[in-house]
């Protein structure tokens, strides 16, 4: 192998012991500055500590825009990289720093350096998270049609009972409208509970009851559905391995082609 796919392997994989170090620093990084976003916002703790947060925050940058460069490099297609998903996220992880240098006082940044928290979705790449995250995506497709027809059944009971509502109690308790006796219907049948309108009346209290009772069983609804897709699946072990040509990944353990666009895969990488 050339240094280049060398270096393609550990950065972009994580089947081999030095992709999966590298992941592992990186994560550590990741969660570093999400630490230091979060405590630049308590003002006691930035004044003291405001010099050595931004002394971290530079290294840190430092080490990012070095694997951003370095992905841009070893990569076939970095232009394709670059527009991709994550190719954005990682330019979102290093451009904060530099902007702060041109503009001062801008506390939005701060929402952008959070962004940062979406590099740890690099991370499920690992083996031992690739099977697991895999078939929880297959399921959830699986499970579209019949989550949508469950969505739409609780969305007609919501209306219904809003309507019910409304009409039994009235704006004198607070159930000024249909949409808002449709918000009370939500808020109990989730069994969040906030509080904030009440029925008075006993027809009223009974309803709630009713609706707070059917919210235990439509909870369970959608879980059950996702877990039987999930025990039907038939599990293949598949590789964290991504396509020089086309960036995807999901390839089975012994594909030496990839299944998307038909590249040859790199056949030394430790799978």
């Amino acid at each position: 192998m050339t240094l280049k796919e060398k270096l393609h392997d550990i950065v972009f994989e994580a089947d081999t012991r030095e992709g999966k170090i590298f992941d592992v620093v990186i994560l550590i990084l990741i969660l570093l500055s999400i630490l230091l976003v979060m405590l630049e916002s308590v003002k006691e703790i930035e004044i003291h500590f405001d010099r050595l947060f931004y002394f971290l925050e530079w290294i840190i940058t430092i080490v990012f825009t070095i694997e951003y460069i370095l992905r841009i490099i070893i990569t076939r297609r970095p232009i394709k990289y670059i527009f991709s998903f994550y190719g954005i996220i990682d330019l979102l992880a290093v451009a904060p720093t530099y902007m702060g240098l041109i503009l001062s006082g801008v506390g939005g940044l701060v929402v952008i350096r959070a962004m940062r928290l979406l590099r740890v979705f690099r991370i499920f790449k690992l083996t031992r998270y690739t099977n697991e995250a895999r078939n929880i995506m297959l399921a959830l497709r699986a499970s579209k049609a019949k989550l949508l027809v469950f969505l739409f059944s609780v969305l007609t009971i919501v209306t219904i009972i809003g309507t019910l509502m409304y009409l039994i109690e009235g704006s004198s308790s607070g159930f000024t409208s249909i949409p808002r006796s449709m918000y009370w219907a939500i808020v109990t049948l989730t069994t969040v509970g906030y509080g904030d309108i009440a029925p008075q009346t006993a027809f009223g209290q009974l309803l709630s009851s009713f609706v707070m009772i059917l919210g235990y069983a439509i909870i369970a609804v959608p879980t059950g559905i996702v877990s039987v897709e999930i025990s039907r699946l038939k599990k293949h072990q598949i590789t964290t391995q991504i396509c020089p040509e086309c960036m995807k990944e999901g390839h089975d353990s012994d594909a030496s082609h990839c299944k998307f666009c038909g590249s040859v895969l790199n056949e030394e990488s430790d799978v």
